[in-house]
């Protein structure tokens, strides 16, 4: 009698594969700061709202943060406001890029060449030791009081943070790297674009981090020393009429300003540079 084979009727099945642990992007636990930002800022502005209500804190010494939001909301609704915004921004984009691109070209040239770099780092030193703000007059004087003063005061005081961190990046790429190459028959600019400029990266982001946050600062100092408008100009005119929280207001938009392009440095650093670790910033 023939054998019949019996199929083996169980069925196999396969193990579950295992779930990879979705990360939230949100989780209050493992990011704190997402609670602890707001809940701080909330906190200071309520001590600040009701600690100068209670202590009957004079408005003109210092007002109240509701205050400030009034003059705030009346300034943006002023077309005025609109014009000083404009011309202290157009001052610090284009000082901050003149500034910017001049430290990048000295920065690549001083730190490829040692002779250079020798004959210039002293006064570079020197020049860089000088305090910037005092510059404003004479920029004021040499410029006049348009918009060429504000750009170059803009520039100067973006400059030479830019510029340490430009030599100092170039200097930081890897030896054996740029070792390896050569043996292999690199040539300088090969060299330049393959490896240098690639570890010179996260300098150059935390000088352009700083420097737009100067520029802001040398287009309002400009602004201070001889203009007829920008918001250097109004927060002037605010001292001069006490109004102390058009003043504040005033702080305020800068503050956004300087935060905005701090966020707009940092987006092109994670699109550009991704692999790099926060770098401090140096020459600051």
């Amino acid at each position: 009698m023939p054998t019949t084979e019996v199929a083996d009727q169980t069925p196999h099945t396969r193990a579950p594969a295992p779930q990879q642990p979705t990360r939230r992007r949100f989780d209050l636990r493992e990011r704190p700061q997402l609670w602890l930002v707001p809940a701080v800022f909330v906190v200071v502005v309520l001590a600040w709202e009701y600690g100068t209500q209670l202590l009957a804190v004079d408005e003109y010494v210092l007002p109240r943060p509701s205050q400030i939001v009034e003059a705030l909301q009346r300034q943006l609704t002023d077309e005025q406001f609109w014009g000083h915004l404009w011309v202290t921004t157009q001052e610090a984009l284009l000082g901050f890029v003149i500034g910017v691109g001049a430290a990048v070209l000295l920065g690549t040239f001083i730190s490829q060449i040692k002779v250079v770099e020798a004959t210039l780092m002293p006064y570079i030193v020197a020049f860089q030791t000088v305090p910037k703000v005092a510059l404003a007059p004479l920029f004021v004087l040499w410029f006049g009081f348009g918009l060429t003063s504000k750009v170059v005061m803009a520039a100067v005081i973006s400059f030479f943070p830019m510029l340490v961190n430009v030599i100092e990046g170039l200097r930081a790429a890897d030896a054996d790297r740029i070792q390896m190459l050569t043996v292999f028959g690199a040539s300088k600019t090969q060299i330049f674009r393959m490896v240098r400029l690639p570890s010179a990266l996260p300098f150059i982001f935390a000088g352009l981090d700083i420097g737009i946050v100067f520029a802001i600062l040398g287009a309002v100092v400009g602004e201070f020393i001889g203009a007829k408008e920008g918001l250097g100009y109004l927060l002037l005119q605010t001292n001069y009429n006490f109004d102390i929280a058009g003043m504040f207001a005033v702080l305020v938009v800068l503050s956004v300003m300087g935060l905005l392009a701090h966020f707009v440095i940092r987006l092109l650093q994670r699109r550009l540079a991704f692999w790099a670790e926060d770098t401090k910033v140096i020459g600051a």
